[in-house]
This record gives C-alpha cells, sequence and structure tokens, in this order.
C-alpha cells in the first residue's frame, strides 16, 4: 500500500488525474477487507442466550469470542456460506446488527529522514503550553496498535500494563514499530536529557496491541475490544492510529462505549489523500485528526472531508523508533497521537472536565488555518497547546453530582401486552450515559450499553399477570438515575394450533429443473415465527418473522433419483407445522 500511496502521490503532483483515480482504487481495494468466516453480530437487549442459540445454530454458525458490554458476539462460519448467513441474520427480528469483522491498516507512509528536529513542538505552541502543565501520571494514554518497546530509554520509565488482542495475552512488546512511533509523539519522556521530547511528559502510556505483527493489519473485533479495555480501565485519551474504509457498527458502538464512560477517543485521518471517511476516525464520537507540515499546509497524503474534526503536525515528526532507536516518520498516524496528548495534558490541569469540554478545548482554541471557519482540510482548526490549556484553566470545573434523566416510554403504565414487546427507555445526562439497566419485577433483566436503549422481552417465557418495570441509567461519574415504576398486565392467550405450512413450488412427484425454485408459505394463528427449508434433511435457508420463503435450488449439484423437499414452520409458542413434497431429477 505505501508504494502506491507514493505512486499515486506523484500522480496527483503532476495532476493526472487517471491516476489519482488509480491510487484510490487500489487502497480502498486493500482496506475493504474482512476475515472470510467471521462476522460481527449484536442481538437486541433481552433475547436471552437460549435463543441466541438456536438462531446460530440455525446459520450453522459458532460463538468463538464476545464483547459482553456492546452484546456484541464474534461468530466463525463456513467461508462459502458467509454472505448466505450474514444476509440471514439481518432479517432476523431478534438481531440488532450483523457486519463482517473488517480489517485495517496501519495508517503510515516511508520515513522521511529530511528533519532532525522537532519542528510540530514550537508550531502547536506546545513551549508556552509546558508552563500550564507538562501532565500527570493519573492521566494515562492508550496506544491501540501494534505495541510498545518496553525497553525503550525514552518509553520504558511510563509504561503500564496493557493487553495484546492479537494474541490473547498481556505481551505488548511492539515486534512493528508503529506502535513506538505512535506512544513517543504522543507522550515520550521529556527533560531527561534523552532523545526526543513528547507532549504529554509525565502522562503514562497503557499499550494495548490490536495488530498481526507479520502484516499490521487489525481487526475490528480486536480494535472494538482495545477501546473498550482502555475504558474499563479508566483511561480518558484513547489514540487507535490505524483506518479502514468500511463502516461498522461494531467500531461505533465501542467509541460510543468510551464516550459514555468519560473518554476522548483519538484516530487517525488515513493517508490516501482522499475524502472517502475511513473508520474509526469518522465514527460519532471519535475525534478525527488531520496531518500538516512545518509550513501549516495540509500534507499532500492527509484524508479530508466534512468528517475531520482537527488537524495536527504529521509531516517529519521526529520520534521513538523501534529498538531503542529514534526516526523521523510521516502520516496521520502521528498527527493524532500529537492532540492525543494535548487530551492528557487538559484533563491533567483540569481534572473535572467532562470529554465533551476538553474537545471543546481543543477545537474552539485551534488555530485557524485555510477556508474561514470549520473546513473539510483542517477542521477546526491546527492544535493550539498553550491556547487550550489557558482556556482550561480559566474555567475549573466541579465534580458532576448530576444524576441522569431515564424514562420508561413504552409500554405505557397500565398497558396489556402480550407476544415479542419491545421496552423502550430513554436515558439523557450532561456527561454521558455509561449504562441503562432493566428491572422486572425488581431483578436485573438486561443492560444496555448504547443508544437507543430498547429491550427486547418475551412475554411468552413468563406466566399471565401484573409485572413491574424500571430502568436505572448511570454517568461516567457514577450517578445514578431512575425511572418510575410501571406496572404492565401479561394475557397471552394459549396457543396449541400449529402454524400451517405449504410447499407451492414444485408440487409432489415432479421432475425438477436447474435452477429448481422452491416456494413456501406458512400461516398462524398468532403468528409465523420461523420458517426452514431442508432438502434431504440438510437446512438450506431459514427466515424469521416471514410468511413466505423462497430459495433457488442448485440441482446440477444433486445426484439422479428421488429427493424429499421439507419445509418446517414455528410459532412464539413452540408449535410445529410441517409440509414435505418427494421430487425426481
Amino acid at each position: 500500500m505505501e508504494n502506491a500511496v507514493r505512486s499515486g502521490l506523484r500522480c496527483f503532483l503532476g495532476i493526472v488525474f487517471v491516476a489519482v483515480l488509480c491510487l484510490a482504487n487500489a487502497y480502498a481495494a486493500k482496506s475493504i477487507a474482512f476475515v472470510p468466516d467471521e462476522l460481527l453480530v449484536q442481538p437486541k437487549a433481552g433475547v436471552t442466550g437460549e435463543q441466541m442459540d438456536k438462531i446460530l445454530k440455525g446459520s450453522n454458525a459458532t460463538v468463538i469470542g464476545e464483547i459482553p458490554q456492546i452484546r456484541v458476539k464474534h461468530i466463525k462460519v463456513p467461508a462459502h456460506a458467509l454472505e448466505k448467513v450474514r444476509l440471514a441474520l439481518s432479517r432476523n427480528p431478534h438481531i440488532d446488527f450483523v457486519e463482517y469483522n473488517h480489517l485495517a491498516d496501519e495508517t503510515v507512509i516511508p520515513n522521511d529522514p529530511w528533519y532532525s528536529s522537532q519542528w510540530h513542538h514550537p508550531k502547536i505552541h506546545a513551549p508556552g503550553g509546558w508552563y500550564i502543565s507538562t501532565g500527570s501520571y493519573d492521566i494515562p494514554i492508550a496506544i491501540a496498535d501494534s505495541g510498545v518497546d518496553l525497553t525503550h530509554p525514552d518509553l520504558s520509565g511510563k509504561i503500564l500494563d496493557g493487553y495484546n488482542f492479537f494474541s490473547n495475552n498481556t505481551d505488548t512488546n511492539d515486534l512493528r514499530g508503529h506502535g513506538t512511533s505512535v506512544a513517543g509523539a504522543a507522550a515520550a519522556m521529556t527533560n531527561n536529557a534523552k532523545g526526543v521530547a513528547g507532549v504529554a511528559w509525565e502522562n503514562p502510556i497503557m499499550p494495548l496491541v490490536i495488530s498481526d505483527p507479520s502484516t499490521g493489519r487489525a481487526t475490528y473485533s480486536n480494535m472494538a475490544k482495545a477501546i473498550i479495555y482502555a475504558a474499563d480501565h479508566g483511561v480518558r485519551v484513547i489514540n487507535m492510529s490505524f483506518s479502514g474504509t468500511s463502516s461498522s457498527s461494531t467500531l461505533q458502538n465501542a467509541v460510543n462505549y468510551a464516550w459514555n464512560k468519560g473518554a476522548v477517543f483519538f484516530a487517525s485521518a488515513g493517508n490516501a489523500g482522499s475524502s472517502t471517511p475511513v473508520y474509526p476516525a469518522a465514527c460519532d464520537n471519535a475525534v478525527a485528526v488531520s496531518a500538516t507540515t512545518s509550513s501549516d499546509a495540509i500534507a499532500s497524503f492527509s484524508n479530508y472531508g466534512d468528517w475531520i474534526d482537527i488537524a495536527a503536525p504529521g509531516s517529519s515528526i521526529y520520534t521513538t523508533g523501534k529498538d531503542g532507536g529514534y526516526r523521523s516518520a510521516s502520516g496521520t498516524s502521528f498527527s493524532s497521537p500529537i492532540a492525543a496528548g494535548l487530551a492528557a495534558l487538559l484533563f491533567s490541569v483540569n481534572p473535572g472536565l467532562s470529554n465533551a469540554m476538553v474537545v471543546d478545548f481543543i477545537t474552539q482554541n485551534a488555530d485557524d488555518l485555510g477556508a474561514p471557519g470549520f473546513d473539510p482540510y483542517y477542521g477546526h482548526g491546527r492544535i493550539n497547546v498553550y491556547k487550550s490549556l489557558l482556556a482550561a484553566t480559566n474555567t475549573w470545573q466541579e465534580p458532576d453530582t448530576t444524576p441522569p434523566d431515564v424514562a420508561i416510554t413504552a409500554p405505557a403504565d397500565g398497558a396489556v401486552i402480550h407476544g415479542s414487546v419491545t421496552v423502550m427507555v430513554s436515558a439523557t445526562d450532561n456527561a454521558g450515559i455509561v449504562k441503562v439497566e432493566l428491572y422486572l419485577n425488581g431483578s436485573l433483566y438486561a443492560t444496555g450499553t448504547t443508544a437507543p436503549y430498547n429491550f427486547h422481552w418475551d412475554t411468552t417465557q413468563y406466566p399471565d399477570g401484573m409485572y413491574s418495570l424500571e430502568a436505572k441509567a448511570y454517568d461516567p461519574s457514577g450517578n445514578m438515575g431512575q425511572s418510575n415504576t410501571i406496572f404492565v398486565s401479561v394475557s397471552n392467550p394459549s396457543d396449541t394450533v400449529p402454524p400451517t405450512v405449504s410447499i407451492n413450488e414444485p408440487g409432489s412427484g415432479a421432475y425438477v429443473r436447474h435452477p429448481q425454485k422452491i416456494h413456501i408459505t406458512a400461516s398462524d394463528n398468532i403468528g409465523v415465527e420461523v420458517i426452514e427449508l431442508y432438502i434431504d434433511n440438510d437446512l438450506k435457508r431459514a427466515v424469521y418473522g416471514q410468511n413466505s420463503l423462497t430459495y433457488n435450488w442448485n440441482t446440477r449439484k444433486e445426484s439422479g433419483g428421488a429427493h424429499v423437499i421439507t419445509a418446517k414452520g414455528y410459532d412464539a409458542a413452540g408449535n410445529v407445522g410441517m409440509d414435505s413434497v418427494t421430487v425426481y431429477k
């Protein structure tokens, strides 16, 4: 990819537009990649493990991991059936979303050895800011990357315990060097008569390994896990210098989770010189950072667009390197941690700040470059450390003691309900919502961590009668708000009538053609939950919450002779209706 980027930039400078388009296509082709036999699935809040196991079993999928804080299950499916399973699960009413386990690339370009000094510190007015604060050991920065050189003389004295999500162990040593350089840009040890200076002198580093050391690529699942791990360990500043061109509900949920716990998440904008959004930078609640040069121009490699929030130096940044060395590096991989270092200084000088206030101090005190006001290249401008810290010292924030406002908006108090219902909860807070809990008859029923806070409740699993519902919401400071208790009546009619299932095409005794269309319909006195199609006892397809199923059968792969087509329909009470025909090839 790095050669492609260099080639594309040369073509751009020569105004060879066709070559630029080729670069964009090549970049997108590599970035839009995913693990070929894995999916990420989020069931609706309230869906039981038994229900989920049944759904996955019907799709021949197995759970290989889980991100419980955002209810995302990491599943493995046969590679040849990946798309079929994804489409089937996406239609299931018990599923919020299903998506590929995408891969992201390091946002780094080849070294540029022309600069041997850290020009970026005076450019962002860091020396003036250091008179106000050089940081605090109480405010760590999580570097979700390839790891950190644990013995580097400019880093070793400030490295906290982290985790390796690629190897599933605690070895966070950097085998590639990318994470070491990113960490140094944010917070190399400073004023120690060695090496280079970081933006945040005193702030420690939590290394989180997300990438494959042999390729440098990271799965979206590992990226999400790292974000959540940092947030769960109280880290308020997180940097991720990786980007993929595919949007992701899993990444968005993870970023929201960290934001709701009070963290600020920084992500590199990418190095394709393109306006195409990359992720996680383009996620809501992420701070997307583009790169500038020593002359305050936007770097030619930097991505841009209306999704950019802020700019920071990213060209020829002298920083820490692998094996105890130093290097000059370029890329938005380095502008992002420089901005993250400023956030750590802001939290250090004013611990009572919310994450929203920290972002405001950075964006509102940036040096406006390019077109006046917000623009797609610099966002709100290039960061200014001194102005941001000065503003923060003049705005002392008392600790947050205001609880969230929370209410159950559906069903209504006194409602009579039956079947599957959605319990809707509204929760708002001045600093964000960490989680919402739903209580049924005083016992915890389910927990939601991302809005909208909608909970699935299958009342057919409960006896008829009166039930109480209440919700509790928590903010990043631990304040808890509680809704009024509402009462609802569950009344599910006794159902012993199975669905009526019909195979409409082909007819019994028919000789099949290629491809052979199979059409099934089903009806029920209450409602059809699932229709399943079997051919010779092999499950071929299942649909949920629909009254018909259509399937194109590839008969070329079938042997000659008789074949049995079976259709099964299920209702919410577990009643099963069937139809079967025998056909010939």
